[in-house]
């Protein structure tokens, strides 16, 4: 990447989510840990309160650093059924905006889709918006808040997220 302190790039931002997905998709959630600020949140709210707070909504996954550091063991853990064997996924990332900057942290949006196949299962289709707080990190950046808001109007069909969306 070729960003300085002071510019940064859509095309920044692009690589630097394209490569996070790369990571996600080939299950290597160790090495996506390492992109997590130490205060980092993990976030996908109900798809009939897209914009409310884990405060005082049910949200689907509502996790802090440690949370996500548990979350991770259990699912690469060879008793975890539900993602064994691993599912198959494929994200692709679109209209990456870079929405504000102050200081060190950079706000950005982007569309997704994440495809999910599964052995005995039909594929899945998970579409959305993401919202991240990225922070700068020397000539990359760490993720200090990242936030899935699914467009689906009924995510039974889709089958649990046991996987980080």
């Amino acid at each position: 990447m070729t960003n300085t302190a002071s510019h940064i790039t859509r095309a920044d931002i692009e690589d630097f989510l394209f490569m996070e997905a790369d990571l996600l998709d080939h299950w290597q959630l160790e090495e996506w840990q390492n992109l997590l600020t130490e205060d980092a949140c993990y976030y996908v709210p109900p798809n009939d309160c897209l914009e409310g707070s884990h405060r005082d909504t049910l949200f689907i996954i509502a996790d802090d650093r440690e949370r996500i550091r548990q979350r991770i063991i259990r699912v690469m853990d060879p008793n975890c059924h539900a993602e064994r064997p691993k599912s198959r996924l494929s994200r692709i990332i679109s209209n990456v905006r870079i929405l504000e900057t102050d200081g060190d942290l950079i706000k950005i949006s982007a569309n997704f889709v994440c495809h999910r196949f599964r052995r005995y299962e039909r594929g899945g289709e998970y579409v959305g918006k993401m919202h991240y707080i990225l922070k700068r990190n020397g000539a990359s950046f760490l993720i200090k808040e990242r936030r899935m808001l699914l467009k689906s109007h009924e995510l039974g069909s889709l089958g649990s997220v046991s996987f980080i969306l």
